[in-house]
């Protein structure tokens, strides 16, 4: 099983210096108990190679994974964030790692009134197929998933298109408003 590891990647030698690579961990972990895993992430290329070499490379690693997992423990960057949708044109299946009362995701949080009582970011809850609290929550799906992967619907990018239907059929006057003003 190939899993791929996407999440933050400190940014020049000088930031790296103080910094615990998370992925060590989620190795560990996952090798333990899913021996038959392998790993990759985009940190085994480098930015100085140019940032169409680094995309490219992060890209085959996903259109190639069997599974990715998304460390999502702290606010997450644009190129994870993009790392997931196209993991969902590739139709992979993805975990995000948001443990409660963490940047993305919030216990007892109120908007507008109501309250929810577990708010995870809508963009990371819709775009990916499981949301797990930490690794080891993680690699019990997984190890789920792989038992029986007809027992779990993955998302594709089509996802996105039901939620503008769902907004559309759910608002119509405000559709209504927004086509009146040119949109």
């Amino acid at each position: 099983m190939k899993i791929i590891l996407l999440g933050s990647i400190p940014k020049g030698d000088d930031v790296r210096k103080n910094w615990i690579d998370w992925k060590t961990e989620y190795i560990e972990k996952l090798s333990r108990d899913i021996p038959s895993a392998n790993f990759l992430h985009g940190d085994l290329i480098s930015d100085k190679e140019g940032a169409e070499a680094v995309v490219g490379h992060d890209l085959y690693l996903i259109q190639h994974a069997d599974i990715a997992i998304v460390h999502a423990t702290s606010k997450i960057g644009a190129g994870t964030a993009q790392e997931i949708l196209m993991a969902k044109q590739f139709k992979r299946p993805v975990i995000a790692i948001i443990p409660k009362d963490s940047h993305h995701r919030k216990s007892n949080i109120v908007f507008h009134g109501t309250l929810i009582e577990d708010f995870i970011n809508p963009f990371l809850f819709i775009s990916t197929d499981y949301v797990a609290e930490n690794i080891e929550d993680a690699i019990a799906w997984i190890q789920k998933y792989t038992k029986n992967p007809n027992s779990v619907s993955i998302k594709d990018l089509s996802v996105m298109e039901q939620c503008i239907d769902t907004f559309s059929e759910k608002f119509p006057k405000l559709v209504e408003k927004y086509k009146n003003q040119g949109w």
